[in-house]
């Protein structure tokens, strides 16, 4: 995971989340699906974050 996907996701749920404010419900859906995305990404790189400063303390 890189800063880059999460930059594109975010994009992608400004997008989906203008599209559900104008009214279109299933916009929503993939506006959610999209922050679960984000969410996951966040995740992945807290962890790799962690894993290297960890690595560098061992050295």
């Amino acid at each position: 995971m890189s800063i880059q996907s999460l930059l594109d996701e975010v994009e992608i749920l400004k997008q989906e989340y203008d599209k559900f404010e104008r009214g279109n419900k299933s916009a929503g859906t993939r506006a959610r699906k999209s922050l679960q995305s984000i969410k996951k990404i966040a995740q992945d790189l807290r962890v790799q974050i962690q894993d290297s400063k960890k690595t560098e303390g061992e050295e």
